[in-house]
């Protein structure tokens, strides 16, 4: 366990034990996110391949546009 993750542990067993549910919920729903993610790389990494010659082929033919984040 990291020094860092020790400290987190050590401030979240003086918190309620609501509080100390809620954050472990947090955490495990993150955990189980990354292990989705990994898992859908790992089957398809052909398919990703793929999409990103298709990303840089639409690129190169002036058919994208740059991301403006202000206005998602």
């Amino acid at each position: 366990m990291t020094e860092l993750l020790e400290q987190a542990i050590a401030q979240l067993k003086a918190l309620s034990t609501d509080k100390q549910d809620a954050i472990a919920t947090l955490i495990l729903e993150e955990i189980e996110d990354e292990r989705r993610w990994d898992e859908s790389f790992a089957r398809s990494p052909d398919l990703l391949a793929k999409l990103a010659a298709e990303a840089m082929v639409e690129y190169r033919a002036g058919k994208t546009q740059e991301l403006d984040p202000d206005i998602l």
